[in-house]
């Protein structure tokens, strides 16, 4: 830490800076970055050195964008409820918005070894079937480390709290080095999409990925699209078109994946704190309690890891401070296997810090008062945890109350007000897990099965039209028994539904009382639900243990929505022939409409009559003809 009289010195290299910066400002709109990607990297060199990018990626807007669109897509996970973002917020910091309790190595929740992490996805089988999962159940996965901030990861030299992404990023697919050195933030990116607690089920393949992504409407999940990304997929509204753009062919590979969001993690740079403008020479800019507040900081020998040198607030150093027993996660020696990083976990930046919700490799604590009161234990663990403990532990100066809250009101000085408003380059579109609007929910009902336990209806997945994978599951029935997903139009009447359709029966897997589970697939489109309409989902379950022989799940109300795009009808085959719509759907349609009987459908998967997509109820009738006749001219539903 430089002293205090080497400020004005400090400002002539901020001059210096911002003349370098205003060049490198020139170079930016040769290449085509846009005014804001500029002032991005002008205003770090006011504080923060110059953001490293590795030559093999070099920062291009059309790749920053389609990064920024990846990265907020829970289309890029198999169960489409999780993306990046779900787990790293800007108004917390860049870190995890929820608090998700893991069990530790116990196994047994609300014990000293608990780790709040974050909520992934409910496990899944090759098939993305429902599993129940041996300490989760039929309940989100829990990542057993918390999700540490992405913002100014950039300056990072590896990434995760073990280091485990190094500098040197390889090819997902054929292990050949793609970016020597300085790709930590590649390296990083690609590895939760594959990960079967967060964003993947089993056997999920990157060729899986990148289909989906060819296939997929980019965001269609989410809504309150920020400006720079609607404009960009306003005028390519494909992934392949976006690649096209980024890399200069719409070859769609997991490596570009990486780079897209790594490149667009790169311009999330945080340096518009009030300690920057008081470091820049603004006297004013933070409280005399906030320098006070630095002073102390530095007495106790903060600085020592969160060094304020080039204002990054780390050192990018591994330590064992003693938080938890090492046999509860070993941390930095599980990456190299060397015994004298047993223990160790990557010290943190303290930038934004007082908008996350916890602190530590596990969350052991939920506010910085908890944090400063560790540290006043120095050296900082009980004597069981002392095992490999960092010897800067002894470094630190007991903490007594005044200046412990003369600390936290420092740290509030390096809060990013675009950080915590979620202004650009912080900004976000609202994700499908954060509208109540249009996630499903369990209305009630349900009758015991064997063991006295009501079969569990399991709607997580979105209910979009065109969503192919959506899929509705079944917990806690009996095992081997025979299941069937009813659906009604019509609300449930004393917690039961009067189906007016039904899928097929499903044998349940498992065996024993409440050990069956089941999933039915759906692959929801306007040949068998309306946008807007609201549907109403219960399992049957033979039972004989139950009233009358069979066992109930609550309902689930069901909404169908569209995407941001809208949604697509789906060609019209009325006679399920393969060929639509042809003129012997024609005929059929035509027999209906003169008096025939219109064929009730046995599953969601079979069209209606009602092919209007007005929804109003009335099939077949003039407008149905209207919309199947322009499909059969070659025109829009």
């Amino acid at each position: 830490m430089r002293p205090m009289s080497s400020f004005p010195g400090r400002l002539i290299d901020g001059a210096r800076s911002r003349a370098r910066g205003a060049v490198r400002a020139g170079l930016l709109c040769l290449v085509g970055l846009p005014v804001g990607a500029a002032s991005l990297l002008i205003t770090s060199a006011l504080a923060l050195p110059p953001v490293p990018v590795p030559t093999e990626n070099p920062i291009t807007e059309p790749k920053r964008v389609l990064g920024k669109m990846l990265f907020f897509d829970e289309q890029l996970s198999s169960s489409d409820v999780m993306s990046c973002a779900t787990c790293h917020v800007a108004r917390r910091g860049g870190a995890d918005d929820r608090i998700a309790r893991h069990p530790g190595d116990d196994l047994i929740l609300n014990t000293p070894d608990d780790v709040q992490g974050s909520a992934g996805i409910i496990r899944s089988d090759i098939a993305n079937a429902f599993q129940r999962d041996p300490v989760f159940g039929v309940s989100p996965q829990i990542t057993d480390r918390a999700a540490n901030t992405n913002i100014n990861a950039a300056f990072a030299p590896t990434l995760f709290w073990d280091g485990r992404s190094t500098g040197t990023f390889r090819d997902p697919q054929t292990n050949a080095v793609l970016i020597a050195v300085g790709g930590a933030l590649e390296s990083q990116a690609i590895a939760p999409i594959l990960n079967n607690v967060e964003m993947a089920h089993a056997g999920f393949s990157w060729a899986d990925v990148t289909t989906k992504l060819a296939r997929v409407k980019p965001l269609a999940l989410a809504t309150d699209l920020p400006a720079d990304v609607a404009a960009a997929r306003a005028a390519r509204p494909s992934y392949a078109q976006l690649f096209q753009a980024a890399f200069g062919d719409s070859a769609i590979t997991p490596a570009r994946v990486a780079m897209a969001i790594a490149t667009y993690q790169r311009t999330l740079i945080s340096d518009q704190t009030p300690f920057d403008a008081f470091r820049a020479g603004n006297p004013n800019a933070i409280t005399p309690a906030q320098l006070n507040g630095f002073n102390q900081f530095q007495a106790h020998r903060c600085n020592v890891c969160h060094t304020p040198a080039q204002d990054v607030f780390t050192d990018h150093s591994f330590r064992n401070i003693g938080l938890r027993p090492i046999a509860e996660d070993n941390g930095r020696q599980g990456v190299t296997g060397n015994a004298a990083d047993r223990g160790q976990f990557k010290v943190p930046t303290l930038r934004n810090v007082t908008l996350k919700r916890t602190f530590m490799h596990n969350g052991q604590f939920t506010t910085l008062q908890q944090v400063l009161q560790f540290y006043a234990r120095a050296p900082g663990a009980p004597v069981q945890q002392a095992d490999n403990r960092d010897p800067v532990m002894n470094q630190i100066v007991p903490l007594p109350p005044q200046d412990s809250q003369a600390i936290i009101d420092f740290l509030g000085a390096l809060t990013d007000p675009r950080v915590a408003n979620g202004t650009f380059p912080f900004d976000a579109p609202t994700l499908f897990v954060n509208r109540a609007a249009d996630r499903s929910v369990i209305v009630g009902g349900g009758v015991a099965g064997a063991g006295g336990l009501v079969p569990q209806i399991i709607v997580q997945a979105p209910s979009m039209v065109g969503n192919s994978g959506y899929r509705i599951g079944l917990a806690n029935a009996t095992g081997g028994a025979g299941a069937r997903l009813g659906v009604s139009r019509r609300a449930p009447v004393n917690g039961r539904i009067t189906p007016d359709w039904q899928f097929a029966p499903i044998t349940t897997s498992g065996t024993g009382n409440g050990a069956g589970m089941a999933t039915q697939q759906w692959a929801l489109s306007t040949t068998n639900v309306q946008p807007g309409e609201v549907l109403w989902a219960q399992w049957q379950v033979t039972d004989a243990a139950a009233t009358g022989g069979v066992a109930l799940s609550a309902v689930a109300q069901i909404r169908m929505f569209c995407g941001s795009l809208g949604c697509d009808c789906d060609p019209i085959d009325f006679n399920r022939d393969g060929l639509y719509p042809d003129d012997n759907d024609l005929v059929d349609f035509l027999q209906v409409l003169a008096g025939g009987t219109c064929p009730t459908p046995t599953d969601p998967s079979m069209p209606a009559c009602d092919i209007d997509f007005n929804n109003d109820g009335l099939f077949p009738d003039d407008t149905d003809l209207v919309s199947f006749l322009a499909q059969l001219a070659g025109g829009a539903c």
